[in-house]
């Protein structure tokens, strides 16, 4: 590859499912012909939405983008409990599901709103010793993970069709949507995973400003840069 004079600034991607954060990296740099690529806040296979991306000397401000509070829409699965919290790991408890009425539903997201501490899902690139959780958990591993101190800032119950519920959350950085819909689902009484998952803020950015995919892999690198947020840019629309 022909890796060409670094563009620095970042780049909003529409992340598509099934794929991990580090293969938008990886069509990234093969489609902008630059080496110094990152991202900013990791989104599981299953999730889509906005991912962004530094490029140059864009990532030397990852810390400071992934410090942004985040806006999350999904859907969660009631009954069914997966040992990764989401539609993507092995189901290991199944419950029935009571005929739960909305203020039931509302008291229970409510419990998980302002500052509270929440316990990692085993299934993450935390690391413990140097060895990312996922890793312990892939030779049956269970181990203590310290609870992080997070915040809601708010919720929405976009619909209720059980066993499943729409919603949106707004919350800090280091929040796991899994988790939370775990802890909702235990809250319940019957369990839950996390069904669909998508981003849509990052601090002031929106996914409606995004490249997608198929984009990032078929437009000219002539047109990709012309998208790119340059550093002053990305300043001024963080209000630094």
């Amino acid at each position: 590859m022909r890796f060409v004079t670094e563009t620095d600034g970042v780049l909003l991607v529409d992340k598509a499912p099934g794929m991990t954060s580090h293969d938008v990296v990886a069509i990234a740099r093969r489609a902008l012909g630059t080496k110094k690529v990152g991202h900013c806040g990791t989104l599981d296979p299953l999730a889509t939405g906005l991912l962004l991306i530094t490029i140059g000397r864009g990532t030397k401000i990852q810390d400071l983008l992934m410090s942004e509070d985040k806006e999350y829409v999904g859907a969660l699965r009631l009954g069914e409990v997966t040992d990764s919290q989401d539609a993507d790991g092995e189901m290991i408890e199944v419950h029935p599901v009571p005929e739960f009425s909305r203020q039931q539903v509302e008291e229970a997201f409510a419990k998980f709103k302002g500052d509270f501490y929440q316990t990692p899902p085993m299934i993450s690139a935390i690391k413990k010793g140097g060895v990312p959780l996922y890793k312990l958990a892939r030779q049956g591993k269970q181990v203590e993970r310290e609870p992080r101190f997070v915040r809601v800032y708010t919720h929405e119950i976009k619909a209720i069709r059980l066993p499943e519920i729409d919603f949106r959350v707004v919350c800090s950085k280091g929040f796991y949507v899994r988790a939370y819909v775990n802890d909702i689902g235990r809250e319940l009484g019957c369990g839950a995973h996390l069904k669909a998952l998508r981003r849509t803020k990052s601090g002031r950015f929106s996914v409606e400003k995004a490249v997608n995919v198929e984009e990032l892999k078929t437009l000219p690198r002539e047109q990709l840069v012309t998208r790119i947020l340059s550093l002053p840019t990305v300043s001024r629309f963080r209000g630094a």
